[in-house]
């Protein structure tokens, strides 16, 4: 008898430690010991524990925390069938309401749209009741930001390197109809590999030509003249002119336009008129006459920007050029033939990848064409499930296709690195390890004056948009945490406009364009 209700007991105790928060119960989980799919863990759309240290989310193993928000987390994580690092982002749905949710949706739809190297890259969604669970590509150098603030400006030859995959990313959005609406130094993140990867596309948005928006949204510094002026505009223009800003930023370690609060911020971009340094280059000045020019019709296209003669110094032979996607591969034949080991179906492959389902199937046929991680001592998987699971050559989203902007990239960064300064913000303080600009978190201010997410002019029956998919997908920001280094010294920036962290804004009406800041600093 005693023997029945210890089994019992052993039983009920098993079921409970595989329930997962949102009552999900999750089949016994046995030790890994191979490649087989059926003994790794999968652990759909809920969270479950187990005897390790460190819980699982679907087929991540969940590590350390890189980021938090009011609403929302960021998680480094491991793919335990092929081991590749990913940034996982938690959102509970439970805090955010109809609107807020509406706008996550939609990044995740325009997430789902962009296959491009410089982009971060989405990998699979997880949804249940009360989560949402992002997987993207974990970028391991951190924020374009924090690299300024821990090593001062760039020479122009580094500035240009990553200013080519800035302007050849945000032109494939345009190409695709869409606008980004916060590029600034805190949304571009590095790889391991010092390439740019855009990210945040919480303000992006797709438009028509004809159609106006009329948001205004992003961070002050950044922001286009006719934002400030309350215009109406077609979405491009605007980008072009923070990309100005971010080239001035990168090769004077400041920024061309400041203030002490939004009005006298407001003013100075009006006027146009910026300091040029004196180390910076004639080609340099006037790439960026083309780029911060007042009237948005005359501001240069990112088609013109890439035949100017600064972008293309040092790659006469392979000038910049319109980023061609290529053709979706779905028959690798040897990731398949691995994820064959794994348990996976031929017809299930095939099926996800032909409808691009984001799920742990097209995630681990994506993550087996990336980069193996590197791994640190004692946190390295076994032989047994990593032994023949060799890079394949190509990749369905092209991860290992670079563009022509990803050429002669400088590698500079050190490994010890200035942990990011904060400044006074509005809304409770954030940890150091993530950015984030999203309306539902800490560091966003915005006018909730209005249900709509955009007030934009609505467009003409039988317009098409690129990217009305059902489903969707976003993108995070993260970061690897910092370490303390020597502080930047001060020749590399001019006094008074050093590199201080900037919120992200949205104004839904005019009058709110002047009253987002009240006597204060954007910063």
């Amino acid at each position: 008898l005693s023997k029945i209700q210890a089994a019992k007991f052993l039983t009920i105790l098993s079921a409970l430690q595989h329930t997962s928060v949102d009552g999900y119960t999750e089949p016994h989980i046995q030790p890994i010991k191979s490649s087989s799919r059926q003994n790794i863990p999968r652990c759909r759309n809920s969270i479950t524990s187990t005897n390790e240290e460190h819980p699982h989310i679907g087929n991540y193993r969940l590590l350390k925390t890189i980021g938090k928000g009011n609403f929302a987390k960021v998680k480094l994580a491991r793919h335990v069938l092929t081991g590749r690092e990913v940034a996982v982002k938690i959102i509970d749905k439970t805090q955010l309401n109809p609107t807020s949710l509406q706008k996550l949706f939609r990044e995740v739809r325009i997430m789902k749209i962009l296959n491009h190297p410089n982009i971060v890259k989405l990998f699979e969604v997880i949804e249940t009741e009360k989560t949402l669970y992002l997987v993207m590509e974990y970028a391991s150098g951190g924020e374009v930001f924090d690299y300024l603030v821990a090593h001062g400006r760039m020479k122009e030859k580094e500035a240009r390197a990553k200013f080519r995959q800035i302007v050849s990313a945000v032109q494939y959005c345009h190409q695709k109809c869409i606008v980004h609406r916060d590029l600034k130094a805190e949304n571009l993140l590095l790889d391991s590999d010092m390439n740019i990867k855009i990210a945040d596309f919480g303000f992006s948005n797709e438009f028509t030509v004809g159609n106006k928006l009329d948001t205004f949204c992003g961070s002050p510094p950044y922001a286009a003249p006719e934002l400030f002026q309350g215009k109406k505009y077609d979405g491009p223009e605007v980008d072009v002119w923070s990309l100005g800003v971010i080239l001035y930023t990168l090769v004077s370690g400041s920024l061309p336009f400041d203030g002490q609060n939004l009005k006298e911020l407001r003013e100075r971009v009006l006027r146009g008129k910026y300091r040029i340094p004196f180390y910076m280059s004639t080609d340099c000045e006037n790439l960026l006459k083309k780029l911060l020019v007042l009237n948005p019709i005359k501001r240069g296209s990112l088609e013109q920007i890439m035949k100017d003669r600064w972008m293309n110094v040092g790659h006469e032979e392979e000038e910049l050029k319109p980023y061609t996607e290529p053709e979706p591969d779905f028959n690798d034949t040897k990731r398949i033939d691995i994820m064959v080991t794994m348990g996976f179906s031929r017809e299930e492959i095939h099926e996800s990848l032909v409808n691009q389902k984001y799920d742990e199937v097209m995630a681990t046929y994506l993550l087996l064409g990336r980069k193996p991680p590197e791994f640190e001592a004692g946190d390295s998987l076994s032989s047994s499930n990593l032994g023949q699971r060799s890079r394949p050559s190509s990749d369905l989203n092209n991860s290992s296709v670079q563009s022509p902007a990803h050429l002669k990239v400088q590698r500079s960064i050190s490994t010890n690195q200035k942990q990011r300064r904060f400044s006074d913000h509005v809304g409770p303080s954030i940890p150091p390890a993530v950015s984030y600009t999203k309306r539902s978190q800490a560091n966003s201010v915005e006018s909730e004056q209005k249900e709509d997410w955009d007030k934009d002019v609505s467009r003409k029956p039988g317009s098409t948009t690129v990217g009305s998919k059902g489903e969707m997908a976003a993108s995070p920001l993260v970061g690897p945490e910092r370490k303390k280094s020597s502080a930047v010294t001060s020749n590399n920036v001019f006094s008074g406009s050093g590199m201080t962290r900037r919120n992200t804004y949205v104004c839904e009406r005019s009058s709110d364009r002047y009253s987002a800041i009240q006597n204060g600093k954007d910063n």
